[in-house]
């Protein structure tokens, strides 16, 4: 347990310096990103147990499938933003870190499908760790990651509509948030 404290810790350090331009401004989607990643980090913890126990229960089937495919949303969709989004550290919106600087409106690759991969991709992540051990409280947690990211997503998509204007209304129009033709 003394573990687990020591690591919730050093990590919620590490998460709330990346955070640090947010922590004070409810209003900007890197409040609630944080407060998500805590949550994740939570149930990572409440379930590190039990990770590789019952290999071949469905649970375990269930969780790995969620977390293999989350790999593929954050690694394409941060490139995607890399490469394409042009992104500008003289952009001086202070919420905003690293590639999340994007001069052009990515709409290419898993972005002409999904608006938020990156948050997919927290998504699932989130699920495939409560699939690690199911019970009431990390669907709780799971639960409560999920609605974080989609109120980091909501909050991020009037930050994009102020930068990028009309074309970003027009993208989300034919996108999804999170999920391909469905969500």
């Amino acid at each position: 347990m003394i573990i687990k404290i020591i690591v919730f810790a050093a990590a919620s350090i590490l998460i709330g310096y990346i955070s640090r331009g947010s922590l004070f401004k409810p209003r900007s989607h890197g409040f609630y990103r944080f407060w998500a990643w805590e949550v994740l980090l939570v149930l990572l913890l409440l379930n590190s147990d039990k990770w590789f126990r019952e290999p071949l229960a469905a649970h375990q089937i269930i969780s790995w499938c969620l977390l293999t495919v989350c790999i593929y949303p954050v690694l394409h969709g941060a490139i995607l933003l890399h490469r394409v989004g042009k992104p500008d550290q003289d952009r001086d919106e202070v919420p905003l870190v690293g590639i999340e600087k994007t001069t052009t409106l990515v709409t290419e690759g898993i972005y002409r499908y999904i608006r938020h991969p990156l948050y997919s991709s927290l998504f699932l992540l989130g699920w495939g760790i409560f699939f690690k051990d199911p019970s009431w409280l990390g669907g709780v947690l799971a639960l409560a990651a999920s609605l974080l990211l989609i109120a980091t997503a909501k909050i991020e998509e009037g930050e994009n509509i102020h930068y990028f204007g009309e074309e970003y209304r027009e993208y989300m129009q034919r996108t999804k948030l999170f999920v391909p033709f469905i969500f």
